[in-house]
């Protein structure tokens, strides 16, 4: 059973900086891509970051600049380092890995930024 666990997520102030970390188990390959989306209360979840297996990435607009995906040298990790934190990136924070056309997902991580 694929598994997506995520942490790092907490109450921050604005202007503060958090990383996020996801380690997937359960999987012999390697997601073809990995990604971060979030979803705040009322809104319909969002891609905030992607990255391929051979490194290309892509930001939403609003997060750029400011925040920075990687892959670990696990294989299956991804992290989301994110500077410049701002009140509307408050959200739930989801973990998300793509193989074979299949998704999988974490359960979630919260992200609070306080003004």
């Amino acid at each position: 059973q694929v598994q997506l666990v995520e942490s790092g997520g907490g109450l921050v102030q604005a202007g503060g900086s958090l990383r996020l970390s996801c380690v997937a188990s359960g999987i012999i390959l390697s997601f073809n891509a990995m990604a971060w989306y979030r979803q705040a209360p009322g809104k319909q979840r969002e891609l905030v970051a992607s990255i391929t297996r051979g490194g290309s990435t892509n930001y939403a607009d609003s997060v750029k600049g400011r925040f920075t995906i990687s892959r670990g040298n696990a294989k299956n990790t991804v992290f989301l380092q994110m500077n410049s934190l701002e009140p509307e990136d408050t959200a739930v924070y989801y973990c998300n890995g793509e193989l074979m056309r299949i998704n999988y997902w974490g359960q979630g991580t919260q992200v609070t930024v306080s003004s």
